[in-house]
């Protein structure tokens, strides 16, 4: 798509978040009373005057205000033990007290954990990001970039499919709440550290083939990898959940993307997989991608076990009414879609998530200059926990 279309998707995807949060509409009109109904108004009440005055039709809803407040969809042959994905309400938003559970305390948590990754890990003089990728270029790959990003690919889902796996454990240990901390500074150490990885060394290995230059397979790549961003599982909507503002919580969800796939996040996978390897066409690249896509298909059988051993009989319900495969319990007849189904569909996390998706495209020469830095910046052996290290020698 050309850059000039693409800037003005983007204009429209945010003109439409504001006229979203606006109020609705309403219309006052002025009448002038009919002269007959004031000369009976004038019998009955001879004191009432005749003037002006004002009146109030009922409110026109602003057609977009579906955004600000999410509208539930006729769930009739629900079965009714899942949550609803995606509900949204501007007005139980509130920015609250820092230790409060609003948006001030989310941005604190976030700015804490990003903080904690750019010290500990990113940055070279006093993280440890490089001194690993260095162990697996140098030590273990011995200069093999296919190796490094096998490593990657074995590391990764065994550190992060491992503690979900033991979260249940971890939560009675720790909390659920401190738990979500320690899931998450690891995996998105590693994350981090892979996708620059990846960005670097793309181009690396056998180039099969070249049609990124292509007009319509750009355009065809873009469009899959937009709508692969669309299918994420609905739990990362609860933005506080992720943070570990709000307690984090296992979550059945039964409506939304959950109807076309009970596992969006691999499906989305693999399709942003599919277009990322249409453009670039290397054994590298290859390489990664299946990684990519057997951890989030492993993950569809762990997901299930983990959803199983947490809903017991209300998660049996809902698979039953679900597929893996995308649209399969639909022409099955085991799912039906609401006749309103785009209501769960058209909500602010999407909205959001479709928006950045955009801004990710454009951030790309910046990813890709970021990762060529990190490239060249080399090894800073060490980091700001040495002298800790050293004392407990």
């Amino acid at each position: 798509m050309p850059r000039a279309d693409m800037i003005s998707v983007a204009r429209l995807a945010l003109g439409l978040l504001v006229l979203a949060a606006q109020s609705p509409t309403r219309v006052t009109s002025f009448h002038i009373p009919n002269p007959s109904a004031r000369t009976l108004s004038a019998r009955t009440s001879p004191s009432s005057p005749s003037q002006l005055h004002s009146s109030e039709p009922p409110s026109v809803t602003n057609p977009l205000s579906f955004l600000a407040k999410s509208r539930a969809s006729n769930r009739e042959n629900d079965v009714m033990v899942g949550e609803d994905a995606g509900v949204y309400d501007f007005d139980d938003e509130e920015w609250g007290a820092l230790g409060d559970a609003g948006w001030v305390t989310f941005f604190a948590a976030v700015g804490t954990i990003l903080t904690a990754v750019a010290v500990l890990w990113i940055y070279p003089p006093t993280g440890y990001g490089d001194d690993f990728v260095y162990f697996l270029e140098h030590d273990v790959a011995r200069g093999n970039s296919h190796l490094v990003t096998l490593a990657f690919g074995i590391i990764f889902p065994i550190v992060h499919s491992g503690l979900a796996s033991l979260r249940p454990l971890g939560e009675k240990v720790v909390g659920a709440r401190t738990w979500r901390v320690i899931f998450a500074f690891p995996s998105l150490c590693l994350a981090y550290s892979w996708i620059v990885y990846f960005i670097s060394h793309a181009h690396d290995g056998v180039q099969f083939y070249d049609i990124s230059q292509v007009g319509w397979v750009h355009s065809l790549a873009w469009s899959i990898n937009f709508i692969s961003f669309l299918f994420l599982y609905p739990s990362v909507y609860n933005l506080k959940e992720v943070a570990a503002v709000e307690k984090p919580k296992t979550h059945l969800w039964e409506t939304g993307i959950i109807r076309i796939t009970r596992h969006p996040q691999y499906v989305g996978q693999a399709m942003w997989s599919a277009a990322h390897l249409a453009m670039v066409g290397t054994s590298f690249t290859a390489l990664t991608m299946a990684l990519l896509v057997a951890h989030h298909a492993f993950a569809c059988w762990n997901g299930d076990r983990r959803l199983e051993a947490e809903h017991g009989e209300n998660f049996l319900k809902i698979k039953e009414q679900t597929s893996v495969f995308p649209f399969q319990a639909i022409w099955e007849g085991r799912q039906q879609l609401p006749d309103d189904y785009w209501k769960e569909l058209v909500r602010a996390p999407l909205i959001l998530i479709a928006v950045g998706t955009i801004g990710a495209y454009f951030a790309h020469p910046y990813m890709q200059a970021g990762a060529a830095l990190v490239r060249s910046s080399g090894l800073s052996a060490g980091g700001i926990l040495d002298p800790v290290f050293l004392e407990l020698n």
